[in-house]
């Protein structure tokens, strides 16, 4: 596998090269977890193509989402689990098939003294990663629910690419951690807005959204 093209303006050609050698690449199909909670995490994802969620879970199973890895980005938590050997605090799933490069838990600490820029783009990484925490903390503390499923939908539509959502009122409740009934009333006030469409399982973003 050739990754010049795809990090030459990010890595030096040296690591480049230590990549070919040492990365693993696999294609994985969406809808696939990753990463379990509580899980030892041995191997540093990077996305190449496609979009991974990252969440966590509490003790009934309910979910809150805290972001998503996009192409060129990789996870701050797996960072710091795979170095400090901590198991996993989150739980990774593929949202579409996704190409991912596999990074091994031993090149970590090495790479960090050998190549500024693997510790650039580890640093970048964290900071990103906790920029996007704050955002997610923000909204629970200061947003009203219908403020952030707005913002939830718009960040589905940026992933994938189209306004055109194929997603369950089930679904987005989960994710949100709160229930179908209050999604569904949420909804259709953004429908008679004329924010959205609602279809059977998809929803269609309109300009004023």
């Amino acid at each position: 596998m050739n990754l010049y093209h795809s990090f030459h303006t990010v890595f030096e050609p040296e690591l480049l090269e230590e990549l070919e050698q040492k990365a693993s690449y696999s294609t994985i199909p969406a809808g696939t977890k990753l990463i379990s909670m509580g899980q030892m995490i041995r191997q540093v994802p990077i996305v190449l193509s496609g979009s991974i969620k990252i969440s966590r879970l509490d003790d009934e199973g309910k979910e809150l989402l805290l972001y998503y890895l996009n192409p060129m980005e990789s996870c701050a938590m797996t960072f710091t689990c795979c170095m400090e050997q901590f198991p996993s605090d989150i739980e990774a799933v593929t949202e579409e098939e996704t190409h991912i490069l596999f990074l091994p838990l031993q090149v970590m600490d090495q790479w960090m003294m050998k190549y500024p820029s693997w510790k650039t783009f580890v640093m970048r990484t964290i900071r990103e990663r906790f920029h996007e925490l704050m955002k997610t903390v923000d909204q629970i503390a200061f947003q009203q629910l219908d403020e952030r499923l707005v913002h939830y939908l718009k960040e589905k539509a940026k992933i994938t690419g189209s306004p055109l959502l194929n997603l369950s009122h089930e679904h987005i409740a989960t994710e949100m951690a709160t229930t179908r009934v209050v999604i569904s009333r949420l909804l259709k006030k953004l429908e008679n807005q004329k924010k959205l469409l609602l279809y059977r399982n998809q929803i269609r973003l309109l300009g004023d959204m």
